[in-house]
């Protein structure tokens, strides 16, 4: 798919991989919407690359469907989608006080990253279901994202292990379920990315990570995941794959 003049929704487009990807999507010519948690990043980024902001929970169906329904009123149904929004939270399953993790911190990060990933998924699908085929029958395309914590995961990442795994393990699926409709789907498992949080911590510890990446030994730029994600809209042959983008790091247990 040739992403010059389509729709594009980005969820988590405020900021870190998201915002990247949202302007590499907006460079190549697409009329883009954000949807993030945090009205005033998501207006600043769309403001900056001729799109538009709404504000809301990807896990939330009345959210998502607000954006879309805007998304379609400014530029059309999004035959590109892409599913960036996600959140962290490490906790060993037995705490420093000996009680267990709290359930209800690992619903959350599940029910943002999991559920939140599929729900975009099935609400845009729909509607993308119902434009006409572009060339070999393509109507659309939607780009998750996992991590390779959902094949390495660290002590304490149960809860982010779990939902970035669930995602790994729905693409194929997901992408067998949507072939039927024209409808593409991938998945990019990042490693240790340079994203506003990330760039919180002490300069030390960051060359601490990016020591421990193969080759090369830096942290990614998220411009580099943004290229993979609009490479995937533009390669009509991937489908269905999860793509590590890690320099060949495995995480250690810590």
């Amino acid at each position: 798919m040739n992403i010059q003049g389509h729709s594009a929704l980005v969820t988590g487009g405020g900021s870190g991989l998201g915002e990247a990807v949202a302007r590499e999507l907006a460079r190549q010519g697409a009329k883009v919407t954000l949807l993030d948690v945090n009205a005033a990043h998501a207006q600043r980024v769309a403001a900056e690359v001729g799109g538009i902001a709404c504000t809301g929970d990807v896990a939330d169906a009345a959210s998502v469907t607000a954006a879309l329904d805007a998304a379609a009123a400014a530029h059309g149904v999004p035959r590109i989608v892409m599913n960036i929004a996600g959140i962290g939270k490490a906790n060993r399953i037995i705490q420093k006080d000996g009680s267990p993790s709290p359930l209800e911190d690992f619903e959350r990060v599940l029910r943002v990253n999991l559920v939140g990933t599929y729900n975009v998924a099935r609400l845009a699908a729909a509607r993308i279901a119902t434009l006409e085929p572009l060339t070999d029958g393509e109507r659309g395309v939607i780009v998750n994202t996992a991590s390779v914590a959902a094949f390495d995961g660290q002590v304490g990442q149960e809860a982010y292990s779990a939902s970035k795994g669930g995602v790994v393990g729905m693409t194929l699926p997901m992408a067998r379920d949507l072939a039927q409709w024209g409808i593409r789907v991938c998945t990019i498992a990042p490693g240790l990315f340079k994203t506003p949080l990330l760039a919180t911590l002490p300069e030390p510890i960051q060359q601490s990570l990016a020591a421990s990446i193969p080759f090369p030994k830096r942290l990614g730029d998220p411009a580099e995941f943004a290229a993979l994600a609009a490479h995937i809209v533009t390669n009509g042959h991937l489908n269905g794959e999860v793509i590590r983008l890690d320099g060949a790091l495995r995480m250690a247990p810590r």
